[in-house]
């Protein structure tokens, strides 16, 4: 089946923000509700939400009574608790924690069940220094185990562990069995659900960067290649099947990933299910007993679904006919017998709405907004866009306007990765730089996930000078020529890699932007790829092959590098780092904003010796975005809310330790 998306351009949008300044402690603080799950019984309702002392916390309720609810957790850091899964046990909540963003990530366990009122303690499943968790993989039919890919045994790579996580007393660790080594290059395992064995494996070949999918037949059987995807096809595993056969997504002889049926003895297809030709399969949603295919989901610009499934299309047009204007219809949670739902309205102007759904019934009750605050303010709507570039691609983006009459100044908001992408929905910053008074526009460039390997590959060799900057120069331009951005006032703004477009930009094309935000991004690429974390080995390859060969031709570093650039920068700098960040260390920021300091550049550079890839600290992040809203404001001129430090930030200044130390 083939499915064509034709998604139009929406009519001009009149609507602005709120004329008052939305204040940034409601917009980046934490939610008031966040991440509901059902447990697998549905007696319970869990969901992230803050303490007394404003920290994430895992609180649980009974579904059926709001007024039960209680915390359950007690994170010990300011970081607070964002990933947590229930167990098949229905009372015991897994959730993940790392130390000050250093990402090495453990799992915890905690039963939720009360002795004489007090919350029992949490257990760690994965102890250790450097030890971090990839996979957590629970199945109904085994509740009392889990399985956890970890790299206790090496910390280059993950081997999987079984975990036995409700033996023991309270204050006795829990031991995890190897069940399966890592040879040192796999990158991913998967289970065959009625044996709870690991039956897959996603190799990544270093000789060539290809990667094969290998499976067994058990545990003590061979490993055999089922499919390789040499490098520039794409491809995985998505779920054994009950009739010797199994699901896959795969470009192989296409442009775009389909979803495939493949024979498991021979790799040949059996069928070839589902594609788009504009973007790849995205979600795919199977029956967890007979693996009968309920929807396919696709993503060009917006979320579409095509049903296999009749009962379950009938239940998503009631949603759909339920959502409000302009939202997009999820489901976030379900029983294990799929009788309640949760589900998430989502949309670009506000906050996300919860409902239960009842299936019997085909009723919806509410059960929270995320963030009611934001209900009491007016948000721009965000509007998908396609936008050309020099050589003749469409280019899907998202743009955000405070104002449709005139032309106001530009906030060119780049998305890391960069191998990932936008996508349509509410975004705090976004919302933040249109109430100030800017545009805002996310563009999807080439090198982008979902829109195909040709798209993805194009991006090849193609940072700093090439095309993958060149498509956000001609975003600028596209928007200057349709009157939405004052040519005179453009500042790039991005985080990982989009803060390597930022140093990129002033760089490269110093003529096109006023002033620039980066936020831990790389400033010299060989520098970068030399810092990763052991466990990225597998994968550092692929990623010379993706970027280009830093490491044996040190003039197509410098060619690409911002930090060899330093000398075009024009326009001033903000420079937002965390200094337990695993990926762009600290010296990313530290040798460009040094260089630029002492040229004479202007240059602000703000270090939080808390926080890692990014800012999850409520009060460092809105201490960075207040330090970022009067740097636009002095150079782009829009608007902004009276500085005040959060008492918590714990924000400190290199540069001006520098220049104490020089005098």
């Amino acid at each position: 089946m083939k499915v064509s998306t034709t998604t139009p351009l929406p009519e001009p949008v009149t609507t602005t923000t709120s004329e008052e300044i939305i204040p940034r402690s409601v917009l980046f603080g934490n939610p008031t509700y966040a991440s509901p799950r059902l447990s697998p019984d549905g007696k319970y309702l869990a969901y992230l939400a803050p303490d007394q002392d404003d920290i994430l916390n895992v609180h649980v309720r009974e579904t059926s009574d709001a007024s039960t609810s209680r915390i359950v957790t007690q994170d010990p850091s300011k970081r607070g608790i964002r990933i947590f899964q229930w167990a098949e046990d229905s009372t015991t909540i897994l959730y993940r924690q790392d130390f000050e963003g250093d990402e090495n990530f453990h799992l915890w366990a905690i039963d939720i069940s009360q002795t004489d009122g007090a919350v029992k303690q949490a257990k760690d499943l994965t102890p250790g220094k450097d030890v971090k968790v990839s996979q957590v993989i629970t199945n109904k039919r085994y509740p009392d185990e889990i399985l956890i890919s970890t790299n206790a045994r090496d910390t280059k790579v993950f081997d999987m562990y079984r975990c036995q996580y409700r033996s023991g007393k309270d204050d006795v660790d829990v031991t995890l069995t190897l069940d399966t080594e890592n040879p040192g290059n796999v990158i991913a395992w998967g289970i065959e659900d009625e044996s709870n064995e690991v039956r897959f494996a996603l190799v990544r070949n270093q000789e060539d960067s290809s990667n094969t999918l290998k499976v067994r037949d058990s545990v003590g059987a061979e490993w055999r290649e089922l499919l390789t995807f040499p490098y520039g096809e794409e491809g995985n595993f998505v779920e054994f099947c009950n009739d010797n056969s199994c699901y896959i997504t795969s470009s192989l002889g296409r442009d775009t990933k389909a979803l495939l049926k493949v024979d498991l003895t021979t790799g040949e297809t059996l069928q070839e299910i589902c594609s788009n030709d504009k973007c790849d399969v995205g979600g795919v949603s199977l029956d967890e007993d007979t693996k009968e295919l309920r929807f396919v989901s696709f993503n060009y610009a917006r979320t579409e679904r095509v049903f296999f499934d009749d009962t379950i299309k009938q239940h998503y047009d009631v949603l759909e006919e339920a959502a409000p204007e302009g939202s997009e219809v999820s489901v976030v949670s379900k029983t294990r017998d799929e009788s309640v739902w949760v589900v998430a309205f989502s949309r670009s102007d506000g906050p996300t709405e919860y409902k239960l759904y009842i299936t019997d019934s085909q009723s919806l009750q509410d059960l929270f907004v995320s963030q009611p605050e934001l209900l009491k303010y007016k948000f721009a709507i965000m509007e998908d866009v396609r936008i050309p570039t020099r050589d003749g691609l469409e280019l899907v983006g998202y743009l955000t306007r405070s104002k449709t009459e005139e032309a106001t100044p530009l906030v060119l908001l780049v998305h890391g990765g960069p191998w990932a992408r936008d996508s349509y929905g509410f975004r705090s910053a976004v919302q933040w730089l249109a109430n100030r008074g800017y545009a805002v526009l996310q563009v999807n460039y080439r090198g982008s996930t979902g829109y195909g390997k040709t798209f993805l590959h194009k991006g090849d060799g193609e940072w700093g000078v090439g095309s993958m900057q060149h498509d956000l120069t001609d975003s600028v331009q596209w928007a200057i020529e349709q009157g939405i951005a004052d040519p005179e006032k453009v500042c790039i703004y991005g985080g990982s890699y989009g803060g390597y477009a930022c140093l990129a930009g002033l760089t490269f094309t110093p003529e096109l932007y006023c002033c620039g935000v980066d936020i831990v991004g790389p400033s010299n690429v060989k520098t970068l790829l030399d810092s990763i974390p052991s466990y990225w080995g597998p994968l550092r390859n692929q990623m010379l092959l993706k970027i280009g060969d830093v490491d044996n031709d040190t003039e197509f570093n410098k060619k690409i590098s911002p930090l060899f650039h330093v000398d075009n920068i024009r326009a001033p700098l903000l420079i937002g780092q965390g200094a337990n960040d695993p990926r762009v260390k600290q010296a990313e920021a530290d040798q460009i904003a040094f260089s630029m300091q002492e040229k004479g550049i202007p240059v602000e550079y703000v270090l939080y010796p808390d926080e890692g890839h990014g800012f999850a600290r409520p009060d460092n992040r809105i201490d960075f975005n207040a330090r970022a809203e009067l740097f636009l404001q002095k150079h782009l001129g829009g608007r902004a809310e009276e500085f005040e430090q959060p008492k918590g930030a714990t924000a400190v200044f290199p540069l001006l330790e520098k220049e104490k130390t020089s005098a």
